[in-house]
């Protein structure tokens, strides 16, 4: 069960427009020790979210006035750098993917348990209250990742990565130097804990060392063939 001590003062902004579950899911993160803010549609929560700062959104993607991918691009271009639990109906690989590709950091398909939401919001609430105790940067060589300003260069030249580019990368980099395997990206990066039959993981990969391991400097990323990938400085 959700700690009560470990919520307290926790503020999350739900986005969610059907009434039934806006009302059973505010009442039990309350319940939960959570304050929770409510908005039934894309344009109520960006104001919202614009004007106060919040441990964690919770977004279904099925709002009446937009998609709730595109309501989560806006917030995340505004500087909005609260992690985001997506809700949604649409359960393929690939809208999961997409989901977590623009800006989630997580995603739950409906219907769900409610036990299963408080673990991951407690968890996601977890990690990103580690990582602001964390250095603000990462430098593996010449390649420096700014994660205050989800920012990634080398040698001083800014990289145009996607969110989940920037993701992908900064978890090689906090494993620099360690294979990490194919499993381990789908669960961490992606938030799989299943293994899908999907080759997300190979693409990421290849338009990431495009733009990393540009002609002329030192590739950091290899791959070793039927193991996995490592980030090492030389």
């Amino acid at each position: 069960m959700q700690s009560m001590e470990y919520a307290f003062f926790m503020q999350l902004l739900l986005v969610e427009d059907e009434l039934e579950i806006q009302g059973f899911l505010k009442t039990s993160l309350a319940d939960a020790g959570y304050e929770v803010d409510v908005a039934g549609d894309g344009g109520t929560a960006e104001k919202l979210a614009s004007a106060k700062v919040y441990d964690a959104l919770i977004v279904d993607l099925g709002l009446p006035d937009q998609d709730g991918i595109d309501l989560i691009l806006r917030l995340r271009r505004l500087g909005v750098s609260s992690p985001v639990i997506i809700l949604s109906a649409r359960r393929s690989v690939d809208d999961r993917v997409a989901g977590l590709e623009q800006g989630g950091d997580d995603y739950l398909t409906k219907p769900f348990a409610l036990a299963e939401l408080l673990a991951r919001l407690r968890n996601l609430l977890k990690r990103n209250a580690a990582a602001s105790l964390s250095p603000t940067t990462l430098q593996v060589g010449d390649l420096e990742l700014d994660l205050l300003r989800r920012r990634a260069s080398r040698g001083g030249e800014v990289l145009n990565l996607s969110p989940q580019e920037f993701v992908l990368l900064e978890y090689l980099c906090r494993h620099a130097g360690r294979v990490v395997t194919r499993s381990m990206l789908l669960a961490e990066v992606w938030g799989m804990r299943i293994q899908p039959d999907t080759n997300v993981v190979d693409v990421h990969i290849y338009r990431l060392r495009g733009k990393v391991d540009v002609e002329g400097r030192e590739p950091l990323i290899k791959t070793l063939r039927g193991v996995g990938y490592v980030l090492k400085e030389r």
